[in-house]
């Protein structure tokens, strides 16, 4: 039987509306569409360059600040969440959905791109080597992770420790608060899954451009549409048989694949070029990024305009931003139960230095070859044609048909988790946050994104993709500067609420205000409730006890209503102006139950709760068994001390507390 998709129809229909509109300049006007979208590049990087690098260098400072704070005990979730995955998986997951393609693509031809032709230095001199390892530093360390460190820990911070819906609109909670559901929050939507789209859209065709050029070199194909279109039909579908298997499945397997061989590949290169210089070039290349940091962040070459800077360093700045709503969201997904300080770490520091790692060993190999041995080949095929650079490097290193191979391999593998996450994550939002939607609905926006990369393709190549990215990133840079002052306002609460609580004569955190008859005790000890008792307990007893509460207060003037979220679980919302909305939840939780038997043996068992979370985050409490006069009980109780909290002058939201009262 036919499932109907699960959509929020303003965000759903208005981003292919939007997305329409792109195309459209492509279909109609295909003769004229690689000037217009040039055109459209370079108005915006003439007119905003300045405003993509001011932000980027905002964006890197406030996640440094979150992390090294006393924000950074705060968890992306309730007080006593845990992570759902193991460090490595997360690990894993974080790199491969990143900037997987990049990195194939670029890891040759940037480096020696900047070397034959830098900013500054001398082309093909030993000052250009250094400049050319220190721009591909910059352009893939630590600031592009950043941009995705805002978007993730946005919304992973008030997706899973306010309960909100796990939307781009989440995470501007604290500024628009229930305006969130109204026309603003769709447009942010819309934005982010534009920007999204044309973001993979641009990878993908990264992807298969080196796909091509790898295929020509090893079978003589020839390069071009012909070849290129039926690639991304071939790898879109192979992307769809992932995504349709979820996230815990295809995506992850295919991610921690992708990092074994990737490293592997790496390792090959490390060992058959020159090793113990890589290693000396390594040093160096830490060293001359870090002492460039901070001029770099903020350089804009004002007094020495150059277009060098729009063709790389604001064109990438753009390309993180428009990929950010996808990286964002999927690491937030995937990040539930971090810390602040876990999370900023992580996700900042371990995935760029594995890239510096990486642009080392093949981008100074690349020079070292093509002043040696290759007597400048490398550089002019680059210069011909980038996508050519990883397999004319491979020529001069053993075994290059086999490294050839596993490079397509591997551009094919990222090509596949580039797709199958950001199909997730634009359905996600697209649905209005729901994760669990229909098989048809993520096939759909995974086959989407290969029409949109074969659609840019046919009407400019790559030159149309990075025209729609830059384009798509600017409103979205908005946006992102909103979720930044968002996370502070809501951070900054959270703290001054933990000081309300711990402060002489302050309320007691949070426990059931009734307990249960003797009797109904022992009748849970003696049989643990299953989970259709929980759900029939929530249904039942739950949910009509806090419909009562609602109509109450709304009825003492103060507009009170009941949300059902996509598992059934109801909460409480009681708005409230300047300081945080009072919520009262109660939700479903499993808990695995402790196995003597040897090894482990059997089935894990699966003891169930129905557990309450506020909006603060604070640890919640089971009350399963409860009868309804009871619930109202703790209903009360727990408003009367959401009133206390939110009387106290530093814990009210838009104004947060005072520097000195809060320490770690």
């Amino acid at each position: 039987m036919f499932k109907p998709f699960i959509i929020n129809p303003p965000v759903f229909f208005g981003a292919i509306i939007v997305i329409g509109l792109f195309l459209a300049i492509g279909i109609v006007f295909p003769n004229q569409a690689d000037e217009v979208f040039g055109l459209i590049q370079s108005s915006i990087l003439q007119s905003f360059g300045w405003f993509y690098l001011l932000a980027v260098g905002i964006f890197l400072v406030t996640v440094l600040l979150l992390c090294f704070g006393r924000y950074g005990r705060l968890k992306l979730g309730p007080d006593d969440s845990t992570p759902d995955f193991r460090f490595t998986s997360w690990i894993a997951m974080l790199f491969a959905a990143g900037m997987g393609i990049g990195l194939m693509f670029y890891a040759v031809g940037e480096p020696m791109t900047h070397f034959m032709a830098p900013p500054t230095a001398e082309p093909r001199s030993i000052p250009a080597m250094r400049e050319a390892m220190t721009v591909t530093f910059f352009h893939w360390g630590i600031h592009a992770w950043a941009i995705y460190a805002v978007v993730g820990l946005s919304l992973a911070y008030f997706g899973y420790r306010y309960n909100l819906p796990l939307t781009i609109r989440s995470g501007l909670y604290p500024l628009l608060k229930e305006r969130i559901n109204g026309p603003i929050g769709h447009a942010v939507d819309i934005f982010a899954i534009v920007g999204t789209m044309f973001g993979i859209a641009t990878s993908l065709g990264v992807g298969v451009s080196q796909i091509n050029a790898g295929l020509a070199y090893l079978l003589g194909t020839p390069v071009g549409p012909v070849v290129q279109l039926p690639l991304i039909a071939a790898v879109t579908a192979l992307a769809t048989l992932s995504v349709v298997s979820g996230l815990d499945k295809g995506v992850r397997i295919l991610s921690e694949t992708n990092l074994v061989v990737a490293i592997l590949l790496m390792l090959f290169v490390l060992v058959a070029g020159p090793t113990s210089t890589l290693f000396r070039d390594l040093v160096q290349n830490l060293g001359l990024y870090l002492d460039t940091l901070v001029l770099r962040t903020f350089n804009i070459y004002a007094y020495q305009p150059t277009p060098w800077i729009d063709a790389w360093t604001l064109f990438y700045w753009a390309w993180w931003i428009s990929w950010s709503p996808y990286v964002g969201m999927f690491i937030a997904r995937i990040s539930r139960g971090r810390t602040v300080r876990e999370f900023v770490t992580a996700v900042l520091f371990i995935p760029a230095g594995f890239t510096f790692i990486w642009m080392t060993v093949f981008g100074n190999t690349a020079m070292f070859i093509d002043t040696g041995i290759a007597a400048g080949e490398v550089g002019r095929a680059i210069a011909a044609d980038i996508s050519t650079g990883m397999f004319h490097f491979f020529q001069y290193l053993p075994f290059s048909g086999v490294t050839s191979t596993l490079a397509i391999v591997l551009v094919a593998i990222f090509f596949i988790t580039s797709s199958d996450s950001g199909s997730l994550v634009v359905d996600s939002i697209a649905a209005g946050g729901e994760t669990q939607t229909t098989t048809g609905q993520r096939v759909f926006w995974c086959v989407m994104e290969g029409v949109v990369a074969a659609s840019l393709l046919l009407a400019g190549g790559l030159a149309a993709l990075q025209s729609a990215t830059v384009a798509s990133a600017l409103p979205f840079t908005v946006i992102m500067l909103g979720l930044v002052w968002s996370l502070y306002l809501g951070m900054r609460a959270d703290l001054a609420q933990q000081y309300a609580r711990t402060a002489p004569g302050s309320v007691a955190p949070a426990q059931p205000a009734a307990g249960l008859t003797w009797q109904r005790r022992l009748t849970l000890m003696m049989r643990a409730p299953k989970k259709r008792d929980v759900e029939a307990f929530i249904a039942n007893e739950v949910r009509p006890a806090l419909e009562q509460v609602a109509r109450e207060l709304t009825d003492r003037g103060r507009p009170s209503h009941v949300e059902i979220d996509g598992d059934g679980n109801p909460a409480l919302h009681s708005p409230a102006e300047g300081v945080r909305d009072f919520i009262y939840g109660v939700g479903l939780t499993s808990l695995p139950v402790a196995n003597f038997a040897p090894l482990g043996a059997g089935k894990p068992e699966y003891r169930y709760e129905a557990r309450t979370h506020f909006s603060s985050g604070g640890r919640g409490y089971d009350v399963m068994g409860m009868h309804r006069d009871q619930l109202i009980a703790d209903i009360l109780v727990q408003f009367e001390r959401y009133l206390h909290l939110t009387q106290f002058p530093d814990a009210q939201l838009l104004h947060g507390a005072p520097e000195h009262t809060i320490s770690e």
